[in-house]
C-alpha cells in the first residue's frame, strides 16, 4: 500500500529502491508499468501523465520470461513485433547487434533452455532495451542467480550501464548490491509506504567491487542495513 508517496529520478540516474520483502517495493514498479491502475495521484516521465504515453518504459521482472518454444532471437525481438512498423529482416539485424552487446553473440539461435541462468538474464535485458524505452524499471533481476553469477551479472550490469546511459530504476533487497551499481539510494523507512529515504553514493565511474570496501562506502552500507532492521517497517 502507498500514501502520498512523491519521488524523482533524474534523466540518466541509476537509483535503486531497498527494503524488506514485503513492504510493497513492487507495487511501486507496476504501477509505473500500468500492470496496476493508480487509484489517486500522477506518474509523470518526461514531465507528462503516463495515463496518455505508451513505449515510455521497459519492465524486467525477476523471472526472465522467455518463451521456451521461441529460441533467444525471436524472444529478443518481441518488442519490435508488438511495436509493429519494422520489417522481419530488420528485426533480426537489430536483435543480433542487441544480443551481441549484452555478450550473447551467436547465441540467437538457442533455445532459452540452452542457455545458463545469467545468460537468460541478459537475453532479458535485451528484450528490455528493444522496447528502445530510455527508462528502465529492473525488479529483483538477479534474486535466483547464485551468489558468484549475482557478481559477475552486478559486473554486467554496470558495463551496460555506463555505457548506454538509461535512467534505470533498480529494485533490490541488497545493500551491497544497491551500493555497487547505484548513484543513489531510496530507503522506505516505513510501511505504508509514504517516503523514501534518499542517499547519494559517492562513488563514480568507472567503478569496481574493491570500491566497496571504503570506509565512506562501508559506513553508508552500516547504516543504510541499520535502517532496514527497524522494527517499524
Amino acid at each position: 500500500m502507498l500514501t502520498n508517496l512523491s519521488f524523482e529520478v533524474r534523466r540518466g540516474e541509476f537509483v535503486s529502491v531497498i527494503g524488506p520483502s514485503g513492504c510493497g517495493k513492487s507495487t511501486i514498479f507496476k504501477l509505473a508499468a500500468k500492470l496496476f491502475d493508480v487509484q489517486e495521484g500522477t506518474i509523470l516521465v518526461n514531465g507528462e501523465n503516463i495515463s496518455g504515453q505508451s513505449g515510455y518504459l521497459g519492465y524486467m521482472p525477476q523471472s526472465d520470461l522467455l518463451f521456451p518454444w521461441r529460441t533467444v532471437s525471436e524472444n529478443v525481438m518481441l518488442p519490435l513485433e508488438i511495436k509493429g512498423g519494422v520489417t522481419k529482416e530488420e528485426m533480426k539485424r537489430l536483435a543480433t547487434e542487441t544480443l551481441e552487446k549484452v555478450g550473447l553473440k551467436d547465441k540467437g539461435e538457442k533455445m532459452p533452455g540452452e542457455l545458463s541462468g545469467g545468460m537468460r538474464q541478459r537475453a532479458a535485458f535485451a528484450r528490455t532495451m528493444l522496447t528502445g524505452s530510455e527508462v528502465m524499471l529492473l525488479d529483483e533481476p538477479f534474486s535466483a542467480l547464485d551468489y558468484l553469477t549475482r557478481i559477475s551479472m552486478r559486473e554486467w550490469l554496470l558495463e551496460q550501464y555506463e555505457r548506454e546511459k538509461k535512467t534505470i530504476l533498480f529494485i533490490t533487497h541488497d545493500v551491497e548490491e544497491a551500493l555497487f551499481l547505484s548513484d543513489r539510494i531510496l530507503v522506505i523507512t516505513e510501511t505504508p509506504i509514504s517516503k523514501l529515504e534518499s542517499f547519494e553514493v559517492p562513488l563514480g565511474h568507472p567503478r569496481t567491487l574493491r570500491d566497496l570496501t571504503r570506509p565512506e562506502i562501508v559506513d553508508l552500507k552500516d547504516k543504510l542495513i541499520d535502517m532496514l532492521r527497524r522494527d517499524d517497517i
